[in-house]
Protein backbone atom coordinates (compact mmCIF):
# COMPACT_ATOMS: atom_id res chain seq x y z
CA UNK A 1 0.00 0.00 0.00
CA UNK A 2 1.43 3.22 -1.23
CA UNK A 3 0.99 6.10 2.07
CA UNK A 4 -1.02 8.81 0.75
CA UNK A 5 0.35 12.43 1.43
CA UNK A 6 -2.09 13.20 3.93
CA UNK A 7 -1.63 10.02 6.06
CA UNK A 8 2.72 10.79 5.46
CA UNK A 9 1.66 14.52 7.25
CA UNK A 10 -0.23 13.23 9.85
CA UNK A 11 2.54 10.31 10.67
CA UNK A 12 5.10 13.12 10.02
CA UNK A 13 2.93 15.84 12.69
CA UNK A 14 2.81 12.89 15.11
CA UNK A 15 6.51 12.26 15.37
CA UNK A 16 7.45 15.65 15.61
CA UNK A 17 4.75 16.74 18.40
CA UNK A 18 6.38 13.64 20.32
CA UNK A 19 9.94 15.03 19.71
CA UNK A 20 9.95 18.56 19.62
CA UNK A 21 9.53 18.01 23.35
CA UNK A 22 13.01 16.63 23.80
CA UNK A 23 16.55 18.44 24.16
CA UNK A 24 18.59 16.55 21.33
CA UNK A 25 22.56 16.42 21.89
CA UNK A 26 22.99 17.39 17.98
CA UNK A 27 20.69 18.81 14.99
CA UNK A 28 21.82 19.03 11.95
CA UNK A 29 20.51 21.58 9.17
CA UNK A 30 20.82 19.83 5.63
CA UNK A 31 20.05 16.26 4.44
CA UNK A 32 22.51 15.86 1.43
CA UNK A 33 25.45 13.41 1.78
CA UNK A 34 27.53 15.59 4.44
CA UNK A 35 24.52 16.44 6.96
CA UNK A 36 23.46 13.08 6.22
CA UNK A 37 26.62 11.21 7.22
CA UNK A 38 27.17 13.12 10.38
CA UNK A 39 24.21 12.47 11.62
CA UNK A 40 24.79 8.86 11.08
CA UNK A 41 27.76 8.55 12.57
CA UNK A 42 26.49 10.90 15.90
CA UNK A 43 23.57 8.67 16.11
CA UNK A 44 26.17 5.56 16.29
CA UNK A 45 27.78 7.19 18.90
CA UNK A 46 24.99 7.45 21.15
CA UNK A 47 24.36 10.54 20.48
CA UNK A 48 20.48 11.86 20.02
CA UNK A 49 20.54 13.06 16.63
CA UNK A 50 17.91 15.65 14.63
CA UNK A 51 18.46 16.26 10.92
CA UNK A 52 16.33 18.76 9.43
CA UNK A 53 16.05 19.53 5.39
CA UNK A 54 13.71 21.40 3.77
CA UNK A 55 13.59 20.05 0.53
CA UNK A 56 13.76 15.67 -0.40
CA UNK A 57 17.04 13.97 0.55
CA UNK A 58 19.53 14.94 -1.51
CA UNK A 59 17.83 17.06 -3.70
CA UNK A 60 20.26 19.77 -4.66
CA UNK A 61 24.13 19.00 -4.64
CA UNK A 62 24.56 15.45 -3.35
CA UNK A 63 22.16 13.98 -6.63
CA UNK A 64 23.61 16.63 -8.97
CA UNK A 65 27.40 14.74 -9.45
CA UNK A 66 28.95 12.55 -11.72
CA UNK A 67 28.41 10.14 -9.38
CA UNK A 68 31.90 8.64 -8.79
CA UNK A 69 33.83 7.28 -5.57
CA UNK A 70 37.42 8.55 -7.17
CA UNK A 71 40.36 9.78 -5.71
CA UNK A 72 40.63 12.93 -8.13
CA UNK A 73 42.90 12.37 -10.97
CA UNK A 74 43.18 15.84 -11.78
CA UNK A 75 43.57 17.08 -8.53
CA UNK A 76 47.30 15.94 -8.70
CA UNK A 77 47.91 18.38 -11.02
CA UNK A 78 46.87 21.02 -8.32
CA UNK A 79 49.48 19.29 -5.50
CA UNK A 80 46.04 18.53 -3.48
CA UNK A 81 47.59 15.09 -2.30
CA UNK A 82 46.40 15.49 1.10
CA UNK A 83 43.05 15.34 -1.02
CA UNK A 84 43.92 12.46 -3.17
CA UNK A 85 45.68 10.54 -0.43
CA UNK A 86 42.62 10.66 1.52
CA UNK A 87 39.56 9.93 -1.31
CA UNK A 88 41.97 7.13 -3.26
CA UNK A 89 41.86 5.64 0.78
CA UNK A 90 37.81 5.98 1.06
CA UNK A 91 37.28 4.13 -2.42
CA UNK A 92 37.47 0.61 -0.75
CA UNK A 93 36.19 1.62 2.41
CA UNK A 94 33.23 2.83 0.96
CA UNK A 95 32.70 -0.05 -1.53
CA UNK A 96 32.79 -2.26 1.13
CA UNK A 97 29.64 -0.84 3.48
CA UNK A 98 27.85 -0.48 0.21
CA UNK A 99 28.58 -2.58 -2.11
CA UNK A 100 24.69 -2.86 -4.04
CA UNK A 101 25.21 0.58 -5.35
CA UNK A 102 29.07 0.82 -5.15
CA UNK A 103 31.21 -0.53 -7.98
CA UNK A 104 34.32 -0.62 -9.62
CA UNK A 105 34.41 0.64 -13.12
CA UNK A 106 37.36 0.87 -14.89
CA UNK A 107 38.34 4.23 -16.86
CA UNK A 108 39.88 4.71 -20.47
CA UNK A 109 42.25 7.73 -20.80
CA UNK A 110 42.62 8.13 -24.43
CA UNK A 111 46.27 9.76 -25.55
CA UNK A 112 45.82 12.80 -27.56
CA UNK A 113 48.58 15.19 -29.67
CA UNK A 114 48.87 18.51 -27.70
CA UNK A 115 47.59 17.22 -24.57
CA UNK A 116 49.20 16.29 -21.73
CA UNK A 117 52.23 13.93 -22.67
CA UNK A 118 52.28 10.75 -21.63
CA UNK A 119 55.26 10.33 -19.37
CA UNK A 120 53.26 12.85 -17.10
CA UNK A 121 49.99 10.52 -17.69
CA UNK A 122 51.88 7.29 -16.24
CA UNK A 123 53.31 9.51 -13.84
CA UNK A 124 50.11 10.23 -12.49
CA UNK A 125 48.24 7.15 -12.86
CA UNK A 126 51.44 5.49 -10.64
CA UNK A 127 51.00 7.84 -7.92
CA UNK A 128 46.71 7.49 -8.27
CA UNK A 129 47.47 3.43 -7.49
CA UNK A 130 50.11 3.97 -4.88
CA UNK A 131 49.09 7.04 -2.75
CA UNK A 132 46.61 4.82 -0.71
CA UNK A 133 44.25 2.21 -0.19
CA UNK A 134 44.15 0.17 -2.91
CA UNK A 135 43.84 -3.43 -2.29
CA UNK A 136 40.71 -5.03 -4.51
CA UNK A 137 40.85 -2.36 -7.43
CA UNK A 138 43.25 -3.44 -10.27
CA UNK A 139 45.64 -1.30 -11.35
CA UNK A 140 46.65 1.29 -13.91
CA UNK A 141 47.85 -0.24 -17.62
CA UNK A 142 48.48 0.91 -21.05
CA UNK A 143 46.23 0.25 -23.80
CA UNK A 144 46.57 0.28 -28.04
CA UNK A 145 43.42 1.76 -28.71
CA UNK A 146 44.19 -0.20 -32.31
CA UNK A 147 43.05 -3.41 -30.69
CA UNK A 148 41.53 -2.75 -27.74
CA UNK A 149 37.48 -2.55 -28.42
CA UNK A 150 37.54 0.56 -25.95
CA UNK A 151 38.87 1.96 -28.70
CA UNK A 152 35.91 0.91 -31.32
CA UNK A 153 33.91 4.07 -31.10
CA UNK A 154 36.39 6.36 -30.90
CA UNK A 155 37.85 8.59 -34.14
CA UNK A 156 40.76 6.26 -35.94
CA UNK A 157 43.30 8.90 -35.31
CA UNK A 158 43.67 7.76 -31.16
CA UNK A 159 45.74 4.96 -31.17
CA UNK A 160 46.87 4.58 -27.61
CA UNK A 161 45.76 5.29 -23.80
CA UNK A 162 46.04 4.22 -20.67
CA UNK A 163 43.19 2.70 -18.32
CA UNK A 164 43.02 3.26 -14.79
CA UNK A 165 40.21 2.40 -11.78
CA UNK A 166 37.47 4.39 -9.68
CA UNK A 167 34.14 3.31 -8.54
CA UNK A 168 30.89 4.40 -9.39
CA UNK A 169 27.99 5.42 -6.95
CA UNK A 170 24.51 6.04 -7.01
CA UNK A 171 24.84 9.45 -4.94
CA UNK A 172 21.48 10.14 -3.77
CA UNK A 173 20.64 6.40 -2.59
CA UNK A 174 24.15 7.08 -0.25
CA UNK A 175 22.55 10.43 1.06
CA UNK A 176 19.25 8.15 1.71
CA UNK A 177 21.29 4.81 3.12
CA UNK A 178 23.21 6.87 5.30
CA UNK A 179 19.76 8.59 6.79
CA UNK A 180 18.16 5.13 7.06
CA UNK A 181 21.08 3.56 9.38
CA UNK A 182 20.75 7.31 11.52
CA UNK A 183 17.27 6.47 12.23
CA UNK A 184 17.48 2.83 12.70
CA UNK A 185 20.17 4.08 15.14
CA UNK A 186 17.97 6.32 17.01
CA UNK A 187 17.72 9.80 15.10
CA UNK A 188 15.14 11.43 13.87
CA UNK A 189 14.99 12.61 10.32
CA UNK A 190 12.49 15.38 8.86
CA UNK A 191 12.28 16.26 5.61
CA UNK A 192 10.28 19.24 4.05
CA UNK A 193 11.30 21.24 7.19
CA UNK A 194 12.77 24.18 6.44
CA UNK A 195 14.94 26.12 9.24
CA UNK A 196 13.65 29.31 9.67
CA UNK A 197 16.19 30.90 12.60
CA UNK A 198 18.30 29.04 15.50
CA UNK A 199 19.36 31.20 18.38
CA UNK A 200 21.10 30.41 21.42
CA UNK A 201 18.85 30.51 24.07
CA UNK A 202 18.87 30.19 28.61
CA UNK A 203 17.54 26.57 29.35
CA UNK A 204 18.19 25.55 33.56
CA UNK A 205 21.49 26.05 34.06
CA UNK A 206 22.89 25.60 30.06
CA UNK A 207 22.55 27.13 26.76
CA UNK A 208 21.16 25.49 23.81
CA UNK A 209 20.28 26.28 20.52
CA UNK A 210 16.38 26.93 20.20
CA UNK A 211 15.42 25.85 16.43
CA UNK A 212 12.28 27.63 14.82
CA UNK A 213 11.26 25.57 11.52
CA UNK A 214 8.30 25.12 9.02
CA UNK A 215 6.95 22.34 7.44
CA UNK A 216 6.60 23.34 4.13
CA UNK A 217 4.03 21.35 3.31
CA UNK A 218 1.63 22.42 5.89
CA UNK A 219 3.05 25.80 7.06
CA UNK A 220 2.96 24.22 10.86
CA UNK A 221 5.65 26.10 13.07
CA UNK A 222 7.18 23.83 15.58
CA UNK A 223 10.39 24.82 17.74
CA UNK A 224 13.24 21.95 18.71
CA UNK A 225 16.29 22.33 20.52
CA UNK A 226 19.19 20.68 20.73
CA UNK A 227 23.20 21.31 22.71
CA UNK A 228 24.86 21.44 19.60
CA UNK A 229 24.46 22.48 15.32
CA UNK A 230 25.88 21.55 12.51
CA UNK A 231 25.08 23.59 9.96
CA UNK A 232 25.56 20.84 6.68
CA UNK A 233 23.12 22.87 4.36
CA UNK A 234 25.54 22.81 1.33
CA UNK A 235 24.77 26.09 -1.41
CA UNK A 236 22.96 27.64 1.30
CA UNK A 237 25.53 26.97 4.28
CA UNK A 238 26.24 30.79 3.93
CA UNK A 239 22.63 31.77 4.09
CA UNK A 240 22.45 29.58 7.19
CA UNK A 241 25.31 31.04 8.63
CA UNK A 242 24.04 35.00 8.02
CA UNK A 243 20.34 34.07 8.12
CA UNK A 244 19.39 31.48 10.06
CA UNK A 245 21.97 31.82 12.81
CA UNK A 246 22.17 35.56 13.03
CA UNK A 247 25.93 35.21 12.52
CA UNK A 248 28.15 38.44 11.22
CA UNK A 249 30.87 36.12 9.51
CA UNK A 250 30.04 35.48 5.87
CA UNK A 251 31.57 32.07 4.93
CA UNK A 252 33.43 31.79 2.55
CA UNK A 253 32.01 29.77 -0.12
CA UNK A 254 32.54 29.83 -3.97
CA UNK A 255 29.27 28.16 -5.75
CA UNK A 256 30.42 26.41 -9.08
CA UNK A 257 27.73 25.30 -11.24
CA UNK A 258 28.32 21.45 -13.19
CA UNK A 259 26.28 20.07 -15.43
CA UNK A 260 26.02 17.04 -17.03
CA UNK A 261 23.71 15.21 -19.93
CA UNK A 262 22.72 12.06 -20.94
CA UNK A 263 22.46 10.07 -24.38
CA UNK A 264 21.31 7.16 -25.93
CA UNK A 265 24.22 4.62 -25.46
CA UNK A 266 27.06 5.70 -27.51
CA UNK A 267 29.62 2.15 -26.98
CA UNK A 268 28.95 -1.45 -26.25
CA UNK A 269 31.36 -2.17 -23.13
CA UNK A 270 31.52 -1.72 -19.70
CA UNK A 271 34.10 1.20 -19.34
CA UNK A 272 33.96 5.08 -19.04
CA UNK A 273 36.10 7.32 -20.69
CA UNK A 274 38.08 10.46 -19.07
CA UNK A 275 38.46 13.29 -21.98
CA UNK A 276 40.67 15.97 -21.75
CA UNK A 277 40.25 18.97 -23.49
CA UNK A 278 42.04 21.90 -25.31
CA UNK A 279 40.87 24.10 -22.26
CA UNK A 280 42.90 22.12 -20.20
CA UNK A 281 39.43 20.58 -18.37
CA UNK A 282 38.26 17.42 -18.33
CA UNK A 283 34.92 15.57 -18.84
CA UNK A 284 33.63 12.13 -18.71
CA UNK A 285 31.66 9.72 -20.85
CA UNK A 286 29.97 6.99 -18.63
CA UNK A 287 27.94 4.29 -19.32
CA UNK A 288 24.59 5.28 -17.51
CA UNK A 289 21.22 3.15 -16.60
CA UNK A 290 22.10 -0.12 -18.90
CA UNK A 291 20.76 1.97 -22.05
CA UNK A 292 22.58 5.37 -22.13
CA UNK A 293 25.82 7.13 -21.62
CA UNK A 294 26.47 10.23 -18.90
CA UNK A 295 28.64 13.14 -20.51
CA UNK A 296 30.46 15.91 -18.18
CA UNK A 297 30.96 17.76 -16.48
CA UNK A 298 30.64 21.68 -16.77
CA UNK A 299 32.75 23.97 -14.26
CA UNK A 300 31.74 27.90 -14.01
CA UNK A 301 30.90 30.45 -11.29
CA UNK A 302 27.48 30.26 -10.38
CA UNK A 303 25.53 33.39 -8.75
CA UNK A 304 21.73 33.51 -7.89
CA UNK A 305 19.58 30.87 -5.86
CA UNK A 306 20.86 27.41 -6.21
CA UNK A 307 17.23 26.05 -6.57
CA UNK A 308 17.18 27.31 -9.50
CA UNK A 309 20.02 26.20 -11.31
CA UNK A 310 19.66 24.62 -14.87
CA UNK A 311 21.66 23.85 -17.95
CA UNK A 312 22.42 26.08 -20.56
CA UNK A 313 22.54 25.77 -24.22
CA UNK A 314 26.53 26.77 -23.71
CA UNK A 315 27.29 24.62 -21.42
CA UNK A 316 25.32 21.71 -23.29
CA UNK A 317 26.67 23.02 -26.18
CA UNK A 318 30.22 22.58 -24.82
CA UNK A 319 29.66 18.97 -23.69
CA UNK A 320 28.44 17.96 -27.62
CA UNK A 321 31.13 19.60 -28.90
CA UNK A 322 34.20 17.93 -25.82
CA UNK A 323 32.54 14.37 -26.55
CA UNK A 324 32.65 14.98 -30.32
CA UNK A 325 36.40 15.70 -30.45
CA UNK A 326 36.85 12.06 -29.49
CA UNK A 327 33.68 9.87 -30.73
CA UNK A 328 33.64 9.05 -34.37
CA UNK A 329 29.52 9.80 -33.66
CA UNK A 330 29.13 12.83 -33.03
CA UNK A 331 26.59 13.67 -30.13
CA UNK A 332 24.26 16.22 -31.49
CA UNK A 333 22.01 18.57 -29.64
CA UNK A 334 19.40 16.35 -30.42
CA UNK A 335 20.89 13.69 -29.32
CA UNK A 336 20.39 14.71 -25.26
CA UNK A 337 17.29 12.81 -24.03
CA UNK A 338 17.75 14.43 -20.28
CA UNK A 339 20.35 16.70 -18.54
CA UNK A 340 20.84 17.87 -14.71
CA UNK A 341 22.64 20.32 -13.41
CA UNK A 342 24.22 21.23 -9.62
CA UNK A 343 25.68 23.59 -7.43
CA UNK A 344 29.06 22.95 -5.42
CA UNK A 345 29.36 24.76 -2.81
CA UNK A 346 33.06 25.11 -2.68
CA UNK A 347 35.78 26.45 0.07
CA UNK A 348 36.66 29.71 -1.27
CA UNK A 349 40.53 29.55 -1.37
CA UNK A 350 40.90 32.80 -4.30
CA UNK A 351 41.60 29.74 -7.42
CA UNK A 352 41.25 32.11 -10.49
CA UNK A 353 38.88 29.41 -12.12
CA UNK A 354 36.27 27.42 -11.02
CA UNK A 355 37.69 24.19 -12.08
CA UNK A 356 40.67 24.91 -10.10
CA UNK A 357 38.83 25.72 -6.87
CA UNK A 358 39.92 23.00 -4.19
CA UNK A 359 37.72 20.26 -3.71
CA UNK A 360 38.85 19.80 -0.24
CA UNK A 361 36.79 20.50 2.67
CA UNK A 362 36.69 22.98 5.77
CA UNK A 363 35.06 22.67 9.08
CA UNK A 364 34.66 26.12 10.89
CA UNK A 365 33.83 25.71 14.64
CA UNK A 366 32.46 28.52 16.44
CA UNK A 367 32.19 27.32 19.99
CA UNK A 368 31.64 29.48 22.62
CA UNK A 369 33.62 28.54 26.39
CA UNK A 370 30.31 27.65 27.77
CA UNK A 371 27.62 25.80 25.74
CA UNK A 372 25.96 26.08 22.52
CA UNK A 373 28.31 24.88 20.02
CA UNK A 374 28.03 25.25 16.41
CA UNK A 375 30.00 24.12 13.27
CA UNK A 376 29.55 24.79 9.61
CA UNK A 377 30.70 22.65 7.01
CA UNK A 378 32.01 24.15 3.22
CA UNK A 379 32.97 22.08 0.47
CA UNK A 380 33.69 18.61 0.22
CA UNK A 381 32.67 15.48 -1.99
CA UNK A 382 31.17 12.24 -2.12
CA UNK A 383 33.93 10.48 -1.54
CA UNK A 384 35.53 12.41 1.12
CA UNK A 385 31.78 12.45 3.28
CA UNK A 386 32.79 9.53 5.48
CA UNK A 387 35.95 11.03 6.73
CA UNK A 388 34.59 14.45 7.14
CA UNK A 389 31.94 12.79 9.56
CA UNK A 390 34.30 11.38 11.59
CA UNK A 391 36.67 14.91 11.52
CA UNK A 392 33.19 16.35 11.99
CA UNK A 393 32.74 14.80 15.48
CA UNK A 394 36.30 15.16 16.87
CA UNK A 395 36.19 18.91 16.19
CA UNK A 396 32.88 18.81 18.23
CA UNK A 397 34.18 16.12 20.37
CA UNK A 398 34.38 18.67 23.77
CA UNK A 399 31.75 19.43 23.88
CA UNK A 400 29.71 16.07 23.33
CA UNK A 401 28.13 14.40 26.36
CA UNK A 402 30.70 12.37 28.24
CA UNK A 403 29.04 8.96 27.18
CA UNK A 404 29.78 9.79 23.42
CA UNK A 405 33.35 11.20 24.01
CA UNK A 406 36.06 8.81 23.37
CA UNK A 407 34.67 6.59 21.04
CA UNK A 408 36.57 6.89 17.58
CA UNK A 409 35.21 6.32 14.36
CA UNK A 410 33.03 3.34 13.31
CA UNK A 411 31.24 3.61 9.96
CA UNK A 412 34.43 2.57 8.21
CA UNK A 413 33.19 -1.33 9.64
CA UNK A 414 29.58 -1.39 9.67
CA UNK A 415 27.61 -1.90 6.43
CA UNK A 416 25.08 0.42 5.03
CA UNK A 417 21.46 -0.70 4.88
CA UNK A 418 20.99 -3.57 1.88
CA UNK A 419 25.04 -3.88 2.09
CA UNK A 420 25.55 -7.19 4.03
CA UNK A 421 27.50 -9.08 1.70
CA UNK A 422 30.76 -9.25 0.38
CA UNK A 423 31.98 -6.58 -2.67
CA UNK A 424 32.81 -9.77 -5.15
CA UNK A 425 29.01 -11.22 -4.41
CA UNK A 426 27.02 -9.10 -5.70
CA UNK A 427 25.97 -11.57 -9.12
CA UNK A 428 25.24 -14.37 -6.40
CA UNK A 429 23.13 -11.82 -4.34
CA UNK A 430 21.38 -11.75 -7.65
CA UNK A 431 20.91 -14.93 -8.19
CA UNK A 432 19.50 -15.60 -5.03
CA UNK A 433 17.15 -13.22 -5.74
CA UNK A 434 15.78 -14.54 -8.86
CA UNK A 435 15.86 -17.88 -7.24
CA UNK A 436 13.69 -16.81 -4.32
CA UNK A 437 11.56 -14.48 -6.91
CA UNK A 438 11.38 -16.78 -10.27
CA UNK A 439 8.33 -14.44 -11.44
CA UNK A 440 10.63 -11.34 -11.45
CA UNK A 441 12.45 -10.99 -15.12
CA UNK A 442 16.67 -10.90 -14.95
CA UNK A 443 16.66 -6.85 -15.45
CA UNK A 444 14.17 -6.06 -13.16
CA UNK A 445 15.79 -8.72 -10.57
CA UNK A 446 19.42 -6.63 -10.95
CA UNK A 447 18.02 -3.29 -10.92
CA UNK A 448 16.00 -4.06 -7.48
CA UNK A 449 19.36 -5.22 -6.19
CA UNK A 450 21.71 -2.81 -6.84
CA UNK A 451 19.43 -0.54 -5.01
CA UNK A 452 17.83 -2.07 -2.59
CA UNK A 453 20.77 -5.22 -1.79
CA UNK A 454 20.05 -7.55 1.20
CA UNK A 455 16.79 -5.36 1.45
CA UNK A 456 15.20 -6.73 -1.62
CA UNK A 457 13.61 -9.78 0.57
CA UNK A 458 12.05 -7.59 3.47
CA UNK A 459 10.65 -5.51 0.56
CA UNK A 460 9.18 -8.45 -1.53
CA UNK A 461 8.40 -10.42 1.60
CA UNK A 462 6.69 -13.46 0.19
CA UNK A 463 5.47 -12.38 -2.90
CA UNK A 464 4.87 -15.54 -4.95
CA UNK A 465 4.11 -13.78 -8.42
CA UNK A 466 4.15 -10.40 -9.84
CA UNK A 467 0.73 -10.00 -9.08
CA UNK A 468 1.50 -9.75 -5.74
CA UNK A 469 3.63 -7.04 -5.96
CA UNK A 470 0.96 -4.77 -6.94
CA UNK A 471 0.40 -1.92 -9.65
CA UNK A 472 2.57 -2.17 -12.40
CA UNK A 473 3.96 1.71 -13.22
CA UNK A 474 6.21 0.70 -16.07
CA UNK A 475 10.21 0.24 -16.32
CA UNK A 476 9.54 -2.03 -13.72
CA UNK A 477 7.88 -0.52 -10.82
CA UNK A 478 5.21 -2.04 -8.63
CA UNK A 479 3.11 -0.53 -5.87
CA UNK A 480 5.16 -2.89 -3.50
CA UNK A 481 8.53 -1.03 -4.08
CA UNK A 482 6.44 2.63 -3.83
CA UNK A 483 5.19 1.87 -0.49
CA UNK A 484 8.85 1.07 0.58
CA UNK A 485 10.01 3.99 -0.98
CA UNK A 486 7.35 6.22 0.62
CA UNK A 487 7.20 4.24 4.15
CA UNK A 488 11.02 3.28 4.63
CA UNK A 489 12.72 6.17 2.26
CA UNK A 490 10.89 9.29 3.05
CA UNK A 491 9.71 9.71 -0.46
CA UNK A 492 6.66 12.01 -0.45
CA UNK A 493 6.58 12.95 -4.49
CA UNK A 494 6.69 11.34 -7.97
CA UNK A 495 10.24 12.47 -8.47
CA UNK A 496 11.47 11.58 -5.31
CA UNK A 497 10.51 8.23 -6.81
CA UNK A 498 11.09 8.46 -10.47
CA UNK A 499 14.16 11.02 -10.38
CA UNK A 500 16.31 10.51 -6.73
CA UNK A 501 15.59 6.74 -5.39
CA UNK A 502 15.27 5.86 -9.24
CA UNK A 503 16.11 7.01 -12.20
CA UNK A 504 13.11 5.09 -14.00
CA UNK A 505 12.04 8.11 -14.97
CA UNK A 506 14.27 8.17 -17.80
CA UNK A 507 12.92 4.69 -18.57
CA UNK A 508 9.43 5.56 -18.85
CA UNK A 509 7.07 7.50 -21.62
CA UNK A 510 5.08 10.46 -20.38
CA UNK A 511 2.17 8.48 -19.51
CA UNK A 512 3.62 5.87 -17.29
CA UNK A 513 5.55 9.04 -15.41
CA UNK A 514 2.27 10.81 -15.27
CA UNK A 515 0.39 7.74 -13.69
CA UNK A 516 3.14 7.95 -10.74
CA UNK A 517 2.10 11.65 -10.51
CA UNK A 518 -1.02 10.58 -9.73
CA UNK A 519 -0.53 8.98 -6.52
CA UNK A 520 0.66 12.30 -4.41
Amino acid sequence: MVLSPGLLTLTRQKKNKRNSMATYDLAVIGGGINGAGIARDAAGRGLSVLLIEKNDLASATSSASTKLIHGGLRYLEHYAFRLVRESLMERERLWAIAPHIIWPLRFVLPQMPGMRPAWMLRLGLFLYDNLGGREKLPAARSLNLTRDPAGAPLRESISSGFEYSDLWVEDARLVVLNARDAQQRGATILTRTEVTAARRVQQGAEAVWSIQTRDTRTGDAKEFRARLLVNAAGPWAGLVTTGVMGFNTPARIRMVQGSHIVVPRLFDHERAYLFQNADGRIIFAIPYETDFTLIGTTDRDYEGDPSAVAISEAETEYLCRAASEYFRQPIRRESVVWAYSGVRPLYDDGAAKAEEATRDYVLHLEAPEADAASLSVYGGKLTTYRRLAEHALEKLEPHLPGHARGKGGWTAREALPGGHFPVEGFDDLVAQHMARYPFLPGRQARRLTRAYGTDVVEMLGEARSAGDLGRAFGAGLTSREIAWLTGREWAMTADDILWRRSKLGLHMSAAEQAEVLRLF
